[in-house]
Formats: C-alpha cells, sequence, structure tokens
C-alpha cells in the first residue's frame, strides 16, 4: 500500500489562465517540491529542496530572474 505523502499531489498555479503552457506543482512530498510540464504529465518532474524552490521563488518576484 502506498502511503499518501509518496504520490504527488499535482496542482496548477492559481495564476494560471487554463492554457496548456503551465506548471504543475506538488508540495506534498516530505522534503521536496515537485515540478512538472502540465502538457507532459507522465513525463519527467523536477525535484527541488524547499530552500530553493523558495529561493527560486523569491528571485522571480523580486525581478532578478
Amino acid at each position: 500500500m502506498s502511503d499518501a505523502t509518496t504520490i504527488p499531489a499535482w496542482r496548477k498555479s492559481t495564476l494560471s489562465d487554463g492554457g496548456t503552457g503551465c506548471v504543475e506543482v506538488a508540495t506534498n512530498l516530505p522534503g521536496l517540491i515537485a515540478v512538472r510540464d502540465s502538457k507532459d504529465p507522465s513525463g519527467p518532474a523536477l525535484a527541488f529542496s524547499p530552500t530553493a524552490w523558495n529561493n527560486f521563488l523569491t528571485s522571480i518576484r523580486s525581478g532578478e530572474i
């Protein structure tokens, strides 16, 4: 039996326009943030530490990247 915390719970950003070019994020995995392309849900996913993901989001919000 699988533990529910080992199955990614994917979601699109609330800022998504509902189009097909979106990323999906799973934040329910212990110690990881997973990201994948919504057009290829069976394809690869990237995994980040929560610190790295928060640093990435901070950089985007500040306009640094």
